[in-house]
């Protein structure tokens, strides 16, 4: 008998076993994604065994399910509609092989341990973080996490539910009026530099955890730790500084406006930089002195769970940050319609950001923050130092495997240099090291999932059927995990899919232009306006140009240059608001006047 159970298996002792399972049809094929029947334990209520601490919840791994009972069995006990398991002996080992992707709690622990390249050894917590403990979701359900590297398992994690989501709000709105509340700016503050420094403490292991399920470079995710702990630091250094001010409109009468928080705010963050979008949301918010209850992304919810921990160790009271795990079409739909939550903040597609926003409006007309998708230009002009221009070029759009909002996937380079720079564009490209994240020189790792990998391939595809010129890459990288070759399109025009849709993958296209009036012009033919770049040695240029183009962030001469100091957000179709520096802090508070009068009665 094994010493301990592979990852993707579980184990439970039992001191005597004589149930039988029964299988049932789920009918839910939307939330089980193709699980067709599960198997419930036969307990008199109905729900989970308990011996010493483990659960038995029977309940849909699915079929077919492969049990071997203590080596006793070696084939599998089910038959199409049950499972009968009788007369066991004492602490029978069972390993239970999990199918589908969607499915109920069946001996699921609230932590794992997990293994990482990196940092070796770690606890994964799978569990629900509310009211500063990990627990079960309350139907039980939980799903897979897939390494995108190698599309095998790594765990399978509790799925919060509408009513979980209830249990969240109901702990974050306990204690925005309790604990919180009463809570003084400066120990917010230093609240939230403890965290940062915890972040810091854990960067080896979080950076780990983020290249494992999210499937990013090593050395990329360390700098998005590092940008956490930054990032963090500065909003707790905000907490004793938000401050209100005094109008004088008379001498009978004493005004001021002061700062106040919004109350429980639901923040849903994406999966292409999931560490990094939990410190954006969550730093400000309970700066302000929110609450929270964060929805992570299900393709990449390891890291959230992980840094939920540091949340308790660094000694917030229960109910002020929540963490839970789930699905956007049950989790986040509950989360943008709950009428007891105040605000809803989300960083994702422009897609789902209007579904968010009908839903605010239509429940209690919410409070709305959303930062959403791109198609940003990069601009190279004729006077630019080519090689420094192709360095960020390449950096713009092939960061992060293209899986950025803000990446810079159409490329207008002035016609004087346009063969040159295509020649050493695609050159450079070909450099980029492609593979496993955790290898110390890879520069791209695997898409997220294999949704992602599939819709990538499929903007290649069309960008080749309309007749563009595949310059370098176009094609899978390797035969396992959802690796892609860096893609470089030319020959294109303005209305084809892969120039005008986002394509959140390391594909772009390159076009030439004659003047600067051409370039602003096709800079800003987009429905977006996220982000833009310019690269000159021309100041009056740069100026100009950067002026002229309708995006929220324009760099010069750089690309993908964030700091926690300066707004981000979009103008158009990429969003709502601004986040990070002193503008995210208005996201989270509202304004409230007061008037006293001073003088003598009205009438007298």
């Amino acid at each position: 008998m094994p010493s301990s159970p592979p990852r993707a298996v579980h184990s439970a002792r039992l001191s005597w076993a004589r149930q039988a399972f029964s299988s049932r049809s789920s009918g839910d094929n939307e939330i089980h994604r193709g699980g067709e029947s599960s198997a419930d334990c036969c307990s008199n209520a109905g729900g989970p065994c308990h011996e010493g601490g483990w659960v038995l919840d029977v309940t849909t791994y699915l079929t077919p399910i492969a049990l071997r009972v203590g080596g006793l069995l070696s084939s599998p006990l089910l038959s199409e509609n049950t499972l009968a398991v009788y007369s066991l002996p004492p602490l029978a080992f069972f390993e239970i092989t999990p199918v589908h992707k969607h499915t109920e709690s069946l001996i699921m622990p609230l932590s794992v341990q997990l293994e990482t390249p990196h940092s070796g050894k770690y606890e994964q917590p799978t569990g629900l973080f509310i009211n500063n403990e990990f627990v079960k979701g309350a139907e039980g359900k939980t799903f897979e996490v897939i390494n995108p590297s190698t599309e095998e398992v790594i765990t399978s994690v509790h799925e919060a539910t509408e009513k979980d989501i209830d249990i969240a709000v109901a702990a974050a709105r306990k204690a925005f009026e309790g604990p919180w509340r009463k809570e003084t700016p400066e120990n917010r503050g230093k609240l939230i530099v403890k965290l940062a420094n915890l972040f810091e403490e854990n960067l080896d292991l979080l950076a780990a955890v983020e290249s494992l399920d999210n499937g990013k470079a090593i050395n990329m995710a360390k700098v998005d730790i590092s940008m956490c702990v930054g990032c963090l630091r500065y909003y707790g250094g905000w907490a004793d500084k938000i401050e209100g001010r005094v109008i004088d409109t008379n001498p009978d009468t004493f005004n001021y406006a002061k700062k106040e928080p919004i109350g429980v705010c639901a923040q849903i963050i994406p999966w292409n930089f999931p560490l990094l979008m939990w410190a954006w949301k969550i730093g400000p918010a309970i700066a302000c002195g929110n609450t929270v209850v964060l929805k992570t992304a299900e393709q990449t919810p390891l890291g959230g769970l992980v840094a939920a921990k540091l949340i308790k160790e660094a000694g917030f009271p229960p109910g002020v940050v929540n963490i839970i795990s789930g699905f956007g079409k049950i989790a986040g739909a509950a989360l943008s319609s709950h009428m007891d939550i105040d605000k809803v903040a989300f960083t994702g597609s422009t897609v789902v950001g209007r579904q968010i926003l009908k839903a605010a409006a239509s429940s209690n007309l919410k409070k709305v923050t959303l930062e959403l998708g791109g198609k940003s230009p990069n601009i190279v002009f004729e006077d630019a130092d080519i090689d420094n221009a192709i360095s960020w070029v390449n950096f713009g759009i092939f960061f992060n495997h293209g899986q950025c909002c803000c990446a810079g996937s159409r490329v207008y380079v002035q016609e004087s240099i346009y063969d040159k720079f295509v020649q050493k564009f695609k050159e450079r490209a070909a450099k980029n090291v492609v593979g496993d994240p955790f290898a110390a020189d890879t520069f791209q790792g695997p898409q997220v999932s294999k949704l992602q990998f599939d819709r990538i391939m499929e903007y290649i595809q069309a960008g080749k059927d309309a007749g563009a010129t595949v310059e370098t890459g176009g094609k899978r990288k390797g035969d396992k995990g959802y690796f892609i070759e860096p893609t470089i399109f030319s020959n294109v025009t303005e209305d084809m899919k892969i120039v005008q849709e986002e394509i959140f993958g390391p594909v772009c296209s390159i076009a030439k232009f004659k003047t600067k009036e051409e370039a602003i012009k096709l800079g800003n033919d987009t429905t977006y306006g996220l982000a833009a770049a310019v690269h000159t040695k021309n100041l009056n240029t740069a100026i100009e140009v950067s002026s002229a183009l309708r995006a929220g962030t324009v760099w010069v001469n750089t690309y993908n240059t964030l700091h926690h100091q300066l707004p981000f957000g979009g103008y158009k179709e990429s969003g709502i608001g601004r986040e990070l520096g002193e503008d995210a802090l208005a996201n989270y508070t509202q304004t409230k006047t007061v008037s006293i009068r001073l003088g003598d009665a009205l009438f007298g």
